[in-house]
């Protein structure tokens, strides 16, 4: 099971460099943060693309839509550091993965520094 960060799913539905590892990964199932989930909403919405039409996509797949817990919410407080540069739907993301003890799948290089980073590119 995998954590995708909203960069991966993005990286999937515009069929970027590791399209192919993130389709992979949502065929055998996975979660999305709630926050991660809203980001790529707002990301098809804003590039003028059918935002029906990728929710559709995406959860034709096994993949769930995962709430953030006051677990999640204070593991990402613990996570800021002015250094990383990670955002609060970045550590919302590693705080899930945290949680199900997995690894996060996401494009961004800032990551390489995390244990539970695993980056598609």
């Amino acid at each position: 099971m995998t954590v995708f960060d909203a960069s991966a799913l993005l990286a999937y539905l515009r069929d970027e460099p590791g399209a192919s590892l993130v389709r992979e990964r949502l065929l055998q199932g996975g979660a999305c943060a709630a926050a991660n989930w809203s980001e790529v909403a707002q990301k098809v919405l804003a590039a003028g693309a059918d935002w029906a039409l990728a929710r559709g996509l995406l959860l034709s797949y096994p993949l769930t839509v995962e709430p953030v817990t006051i677990d999640d919410a204070e593991r990402a407080a613990e996570l800021w550091d002015a250094a990383t540069g990670l955002s609060l739907a970045d550590r919302l993301c590693l705080a899930l993965a945290e949680r199900r003890d997995t690894t996060a799948l996401t494009t961004d290089a800032a990551w390489r520094v995390e244990p539970r980073a695993e980056l598609i590119r």
